[in-house]
């Protein structure tokens, strides 16, 4: 099994929800990135999601984007991510990091090779945000090769037969999007995402994480009531936009602690 899903079964078995935060590696600045990494699993998180930096993340609202161009600037690039998780394993062997980004880097990097340095720097899972199921069987089937887990996209509109199509080739989790639209926009609809998770679950083997519109303890708590983990990412992105530098690795420890505390209530 690999650390995604040992992380994921062992909560399961504690019947605790999975916390996964997210945020933009470079950003608010490079030498930040892995002390925030350090910040996250402090404050209780279960596995990170690690943004690659992209000049058009067309999934992405307005916070997340702000971020990426700030990375972008700062000179960040995809092998200064894998450089990120490289250092953070050198003292962290057991929390599981996920890249999450577009395809267009991994592909100018080579997917072969992108999958080859993401495997020697410790990465667990890669989540590509424009590589849909029936296009992607072959990466997919590489990645499970190295023992990294694909991890894929569900949304208000996926289709059963998409459904199907990702519970097929899906390993890790699976990241369903609460709302219709962009990161950071939106009111959460726990209603609805709770009449979804029977039709998901139904082709998906793997545990289902809910993000897109959690905001605080109390959001994350009621999406943690329908799923197995909650994905929480423009919030945090928000928290380190306002807070001074010196100050945004702590300020970012203290804020995963509530969510943390609110789920384990």
């Amino acid at each position: 099994m690999s650390r995604i899903q040992n992380t994921l079964s062992a909560l399961a078995q504690k019947s605790r929800k999975g916390l996964i935060p997210f945020i933009t590696a470079g950003d608010p600045a490079p030498e930040l990135t892995v002390p925030l990494m350090h910040a996250l699993v402090a404050g209780g998180a279960d596995i990170i999601e690690l943004g690659v930096p992209f000049s058009d993340p067309m999934a992405d609202g307005p916070v997340i984007q702000r971020a990426s161009e700030r990375a972008l600037a700062n000179g960040v690039g995809t092998r200064h991510v894998l450089q990120f998780v490289k250092e953070f394993r050198e003292t962290n062997q057991t929390t599981p990091v996920v890249l999450m980004g577009y395809a267009n880097p991994i592909e100018h990097m080579g997917t072969s090779k992108f999958i080859e340095a993401a495997k020697q720097a410790g990465v667990d899972g890669v989540l590509v945000v424009d590589y849909p199921p029936e296009e992607c069987q072959e990466f997919a089937a590489s990645m499970k090769e190295k023992a990294l887990d694909p991890i894929f996209l569900l949304a208000p509109t996926s289709t059963d037969e998409r459904i199907e199509q990702v519970g097929k080739i899906a390993s890790g989790y699976v990241y369903y999007v609460s709302l219709k639209g962009v990161t950071g926009s939106g009111h959460l609809d726990l209603e609805a995402v709770s009449k979804k998770m029977p039709e998901i679950k139904k082709h998906v083997q793997v545990p289902v994480g809910v993000g897109f519109g959690i905001r605080d303890g109390a959001t994350a708590k009621a999406i943690a009531s329908v799923s197995d983990a909650v994905v929480i990412g423009s919030r945090i992105i928000q928290e380190l936009e306002n807070t001074p530098r010196e100050n945004a690795v702590q300020a970012v420890q203290s804020f995963i602690s509530g969510i943390r505390k609110a789920l384990d209530e």
